[in-house]
């Protein structure tokens, strides 16, 4: 009988406490956070309401929902190889990865049921379409030309579906195995030419470099005769112009010694009898040399006559 009225008397209380946590429950969940590069799609009673960027939103229970949570960042997807038949009729696989960004919420919610496996279908399509157009060589060699192709039909393709397609490469291009053996074949004997031609630059620059070595060698040389030449020359001129200065001073020191004579002479007043004395003594020294014709100037013929006078006069 207690226990029954205790249970009476809390029911409301509990009741109470239900509804309130049930309120606060609602109340949390109906607060959404939405993180950086991310956008959430919100539909009221089934149809589209908003698109909620960054920031705090509050979501009327019962009313609203998240329809989708969709990420704004740029995203890459790696298609697995698809087969591909050149126009030179070659099969081939190819793998392609396409980077995509969601540029409208409502569009990438509601323009396509599986957004990325459209991209997938819609890549393999417009890649069969292009490979087809070109041979086997043109696809090996053509990857930009392609990748652009390929970009350009799906970013226009895509744009209903609110996605931007950024970029698109081909990752891997594979041929028939036959096909890969030639091509090894071939790259193997395009490595041995390179080789080849490698090696005949390097001796070709080789003898060049030896022959450069030789001819500076022989400039060297040369410019060191050259300077020697140069030397030797400046040495003898040098001789030259020494020996010249020698005897132009060795001539003035006898010039002057031949005018301090003079003017000795002068000063102590030398007659002629003392002139002619010594003129005599000079012919005596003239006269005891090798030469057997001896000319007499007149002045000494005159001195000569005198002195026989004076002899001739001492005998009387």
């Amino acid at each position: 009988m207690l226990t029954t009225l205790l249970e009476v008397n809390y029911l409301p209380l509990i009741i109470v406490l239900v509804i309130l946590a049930i309120g606060v429950l609602l109340l949390i969940t109906s607060i959404k956070i939405v993180p950086q590069a991310r956008a959430l799609v919100i539909e009221r009673l089934g149809s589209y309401k908003a698109t909620w960027n960054t920031g705090v939103h509050f979501l009327i229970p019962f009313i609203e929902k998240v329809a989708n949570s969709v990420t704004l960042m740029e995203q890459v997807s790696d298609f697995p190889p698809q087969p591909v038949i050149t126009r030179d009729n070659v099969r081939m696989q190819i793998d392609t990865v396409v980077f995509y960004q969601i540029t409208d919420c409502k569009l990438y919610t509601y323009g396509v049921t599986n957004p990325l496996l459209a991209i997938e279908s819609l890549t393999a399509t417009t890649l069969r379409n292009i490979i087809g157009e070109l041979d086997l060589d043109q696809t090996l060699t053509s990857r930009d030309i392609i990748n652009t192709k390929m970009r350009t039909i799906l970013d226009e393709a895509t744009d209903p579906w609110g996605i931007r397609v950024t970029r698109v490469e081909l990752k891997n291009i594979i041929p028939p195995r036959e096909i890969q053996e030639a091509m090894e074949k071939q790259m193997k004997a395009e490595r041995e030419r390179r080789e080849l031609i490698l090696k005949a630059e390097g001796e070709k620059n080789s003898t060049i470099l030896v022959a450069e070595g030789r001819k500076q060698e022989i400039i060297l040389a040369a410019q060191a005769e050259k300077e020697s030449a140069i030397l030797r020359a400046e040495a003898a001129k040098e001789a030259k112009i020494r020996e010249a200065e020698g005897q132009a001073e060795a001539i003035l020191k006898v010039q002057e010694a031949t005018a301090r004579g003079l003017q000795m002479i002068k000063d102590v007043d030398v007659t002629q009898q003392v002139i002619a004395m010594r003129s005599l003594e000079a012919l005596e020294k003239v006269g005891d040399g090798q030469s057997t014709k001896i000319i007499i100037p007149s002045e000494i013929q005159n001195i000569a006559s005198l002195v026989t006078s004076i002899t001739e006069v001492s005998k009387d």
